[in-house]
C-alpha cells in the first residue's frame, strides 16, 4: 500500500499539468450565457477523470438543474490531481468567473498522500474566506478516507469538513461519495473515481443541498424586486 500510495503521489503533479489546460477551456463561460453561475470546484471527482465530459458531475448537475427551472449555468472548474494549496493557488481564476456559489470538493489528493491535517483545514479555510469575501456562497463537501490510511489520520481528517461547515456556516455535503464510495459497480477499476452511474448518485447527494440554497435565495430575490 505504501508502495501504491508513493507511486499515486508521483503520478498526481503530472496529471495536473495535462488537465489543467482542458479544464480551463472547459470552464470559460459563454459570453452570451448571462446566467448566474454555479463553480463546481474541485479535483478529478469534479473534473470528471475517465468519464465523458457530459457524463461528469457538473454536466449531470446542470441537466438537473435545466429540469428543475433554476436558472443556473454550472461552470467545472475540476482539476485532476489539484491539492488544496493548489486550489487556493486557483482562486482568482475561480473569481474571475465571478460566481454566484461554488461547491467547494477538494482535500482528497491532501488526504492519499498523507498531508499535514492541519495545513488543508487552513488552505480550506483560507479558499472558503476569499470566495465568501469576493460575494459568493460556499457549498462546502465533505470527503473521507479509505480505513488502511490508519484510524488517527482518517478521522483527524474526516473531522476537517464539518468543523469548517461550523466555523463558517456554510450549507454542508456531509460526503461527497455518500452511497458510491467503495461500491465497486459505481466506481471504474482503479476504485477511486465513479463512473456514470456512480455521478448519478453523487449529483443527487450535491442536490440534497443545493435546492434548499437555491430556493432561498430564489426567495431572496423575489422579496427584494417586490419591495421596488
Amino acid at each position: 500500500m505504501r508502495r501504491a500510495r508513493t507511486l499515486l503521489a508521483r503520478s498526481l503533479p503530472v496529471v495536473l499539468i495535462l488537465v489543467w489546460p482542458f479544464a480551463v477551456d472547459a470552464a470559460s463561460p459563454s459570453a452570451a450565457d448571462t446566467r448566474p453561475r454555479i463553480v463546481a470546484f474541485g479535483d478529478s471527482l469534479t473534473a470528471g477523470l475517465g468519464v465523458q465530459a457530459d457524463d461528469s458531475y457538473p454536466a449531470q448537475l446542470q441537466r438537473k438543474l435545466d429540469d428543475l427551472k433554476y436558472p443556473y449555468r454550472v461552470i467545472n472548474a475540476g482539476v485532476s490531481g489539484d491539492t488544496t494549496a493548489g486550489g487556493l493557488r486557483r482562486v482568482p481564476w475561480i473569481l474571475n468567473n465571478k460566481p454566484e456559489l461554488v461547491i467547494l470538493e477538494l482535500g482528497a489528493n491532501d488526504g492519499l498522500r498523507g498531508l499535514s491535517i492541519d495545513q488543508t483545514k487552513n488552505n480550506l479555510g483560507q479558499i472558503v474566506k476569499q470566495l465568501r469575501e469576493a460575494g459568493a456562497v460556499v457549498v462546502l463537501a465533505g470527503m473521507k478516507l479509505p480505513p488502511n490510511y490508519g484510524e488517527d489520520y482518517t478521522t483527524r481528517f474526516e473531522a476537517i469538513y464539518p468543523a469548517l461547515a461550523r466555523e463558517y456556516h456554510l450549507p454542508f455535503i456531509p460526503f461527497f461519495l455518500e452511497g458510491v464510495g467503495g461500491a465497486s459497480s459505481l466506481n471504474q477499476a482503479d476504485g477511486i473515481h465513479p463512473t456514470k452511474e456512480g455521478y448519478e448518485i453523487v449529483v443527487e447527494q450535491v442536490l440534497k443541498v443545493l435546492k434548499t440554497v437555491l430556493s432561498e435565495r430564489r426567495q431572496k430575490l423575489g422579496v427584494a424586486q417586490s419591495g421596488h
